[in-house]
């Protein structure tokens, strides 16, 4: 689950944005200050959805006494229609916080609508949907989780929770086995090395590396690789060590990517060309307080 901590301040950060200097002119100037109302967030299509904690938090940091009414669960597969919030309060500051609480809403459920779709295509195959840091800059906690909601993996968080040893490190290191050394040297027990090799020759010189080093090597990045190319390096490297495909993927090609055995296939679109999910807020109920100045 989503903490509050982990997504709070770019909620806030958001409503800044939105409301600027003066807040919501439009609302201020249209709708009595006494005015009450209850609204639905709802869903236009059907798909799977994220960022139902987000929206509602959006509501509630513009005032603590909305009331909000969570009707489906983060990773739930909806129809269009379906309520996915109701909102009670001040409809001022409801319409105040429409717009960041759809932004958020709409944002995550593309991901995880996306994300849904691969994994459904991966079924009955051994392969794992990932995501990679190709994220909107200051949300990758919230795509990454919509991923999660959507029944993917996230390939890693960010810099600090995995090695991926790439071609630029191999050539500042001095070449693969001086990268790898100095990688064991100084990895944490728990964090993964994996290396990316570009083609079928590399990966026959880095299995011979590591057989004549005995270096440790936990996954393989296989970068840009054809079918018939990733059938081979699965034969090749036979269970040694974890193989993710990756490289200008989309969610057509899973199926035949998946048929070659890889154990991984990472995906960079799920967050950082997806579509956004299509999602409303509609007023349903409005009432003015009596005795109240408007």
């Amino acid at each position: 689950m989503l903490f509050p901590l982990q997504y709070e301040e770019i909620v806030v950060n958001a409503l800044r944005e939105d409301l600027g200097r003066a807040g919501d002119l439009t609302s201020n100037l249209t709708v009595p200050a006494t005015a009450r109302c209850q609204a639905n967030l709802v869903a236009r299509q059907a798909g799977t959805v994220a960022g139902i904690e987000v929206a509602a938090r959006v509501f509630q940091l513009l005032d603590p006494s909305i009331q909000v009414e969570r009707l489906v669960e983060e990773g739930s597969r909806v129809e269009a229609g379906t309520v996915l919030l109701k909102v009670t309060g001040s409809a001022r500051t409801i319409l105040a916080g429409e717009r960041t609480a759809l932004n958020f809403l709409g944002r995550m459920s593309g991901i995880s609508q996306a994300t849904a779709t691969g994994v459904a295509r991966l079924k009955g195959t051994r392969s794992k949907l990932v995501a990679t840091r190709k994220t909107t800059p200051g949300l990758r906690m919230r795509e990454n989780w919509a991923v999660l909601s959507g029944g993917g993996e996230s390939h890693r968080f960010g810099l600090d929770d995995g090695i991926l040893i790439k071609d630029n490190h191999v050539a500042l290191a001095g070449g693969v086995v001086e990268a790898l050394r100095r990688v064991q040297q100084g990895a944490p027990h728990l964090i993964k090395i994996e290396l990316e090799v570009d083609t079928l020759q590399q990966l026959e010189e880095i299995l011979s590396v590591l057989e004549q080093h005995s270096l440790r090597l936990d996954a393989m990045l296989l970068d840009n690789f054809s079918p018939v190319q990733l059938r081979e390096a699965v034969a090749r490297v036979a269970g040694r060590f974890v193989l993710e495909a990756s490289g200008g993927l989309t969610l057509d090609r899973l199926g035949e990517v998946a048929q070659t055995g890889v154990d991984l296939i990472s995906l960079g679109s799920l967050t950082h060309s997806v579509k956004n999910f299509d999602v409303a807020l509609d007023v349903v109920e409005s009432r003015i307080l009596a005795g109240c100045p408007q």
